[in-house]
Parts: C-alpha cells; sequence; structure tokens
C-alpha cells in the first residue's frame, strides 16, 4: 500500500467518525428517560389473581410442559376447603422461574388454561448474582386486594416480595 493510499483511507475513516459526531445520539438516560416498548413485547412475568383475591394459578403444570428452556418449576396441591387458595381443587405451592434460563416466548401464557401466568412490558430486570434471577411465587404472585382475612402483600410489608431464599 502506498503513502497516498494510506492517506486516502485514513481520510475515509476519520470522515466516518466525524459523520458520526453530528448525528442524534441513540443513547437514552435510563432510568430517568425510558423508550417506548413495542405493543406486543413479552417481558417479565406476573402470576394474576381473581377479582376476589384468589390465586389464578390451579397447579396444572401445563406452563411447565410448554416451556421450551424448561425454566419453569410447578408443583401443585391440595386445596384446603376451609381456606381455599385458588378456586380449583388444587393450587400451586411452588412455582418458580429461572429468569436467566426464560426465552420469554410466550409459550407460558398461552398454555394456561386460566390466564394466571403474563409476561408484562416490564423489561428491568437486573441482579449481580444467579440466584437473584431465580424467581419464586411471592415475587411473581400480584399483590392480594386489601380485604378481610387476606395476609398483607408485598407493598404493605414494605419487601420487594420473596426471592427464592437460599
Amino acid at each position: 500500500m502506498s503513502g497516498a493510499q494510506r492517506v486516502w483511507a485514513l481520510g475515509r475513516g476519520l470522515g466516518t467518525t466525524f459523520g458520526y459526531l453530528f448525528r442524534r445520539r441513540a443513547t437514552v438516560n435510563y432510568p430517568e428517560k425510558e423508550r417506548p416498548v413495542p405493543e406486543r413485547f413479552r417481558g417479565l412475568h406476573i402470576l394474576d389473581r381473581h377479582d376476589d383475591g384468589l390465586e389464578r394459578c390451579v397447579g396444572c403444570e401445563l406452563c411447565q410442559a410448554a416451556c421450551p428452556a424448561h425454566c419453569i418449576t410447578v408443583e401443585a396441591a391440595e386445596n384446603d376447603p376451609e381456606r381455599p387458595v385458588s378456586p380449583g381443587e388444587r393450587h400451586a405451592w411452588r412455582y418458580e422461574i429461572d429468569l436467566l434460563r426464560c426465552i420469554f416466548c410466550g409459550f407460558c401464557e398461552e398454555a394456561c388454561p386460566t390466564g394466571a401466568i403474563q409476561l408484562t412490558p416490564r423489561h428491568d430486570l437486573v441482579g449481580f448474582t444467579r440466584s437473584e434471577f431465580l424467581v419464586d411465587k411471592r415475587w411473581l404472585t400480584v399483590p392480594a386486594p386489601a380485604a378481610p382475612g387476606f395476609p398483607p402483600d408485598r407493598a404493605e410489608t414494605g419487601g420487594e416480595g420473596g426471592r427464592r431464599a437460599g
């Protein structure tokens, strides 16, 4: 490569650099300002409740079977007739999702016959250790409405809910 070719290549490279210097920046000052997410974006999961406060999840384990990444663990237990957790005969006493393995495909949401598991537009998945991404039923479940007989929700206790304990 001759000297003139090198100078020409250097000039083209600097021209590209200076061209980007005066363009509008793509960086967003997150979290003060967020970019809008697409309408059908699939983000973090929640376990929804009925209007009366009972959990929608009946522990059928269809979401676990439909998950291609095998990141959902569901174990069902019988409902106590005096203090039911869900409207069915069973409820999910253990519901865990490994968010690092999840591919956010939405198959769990489609497989759920009761509409319990839903993917929200939230995308703020932050943590420093692997255990922070193993979320359990207490973290996933929407807080119960303020009604007599319901345990206090995570907003009232000041906690984040329950991440999986050790």
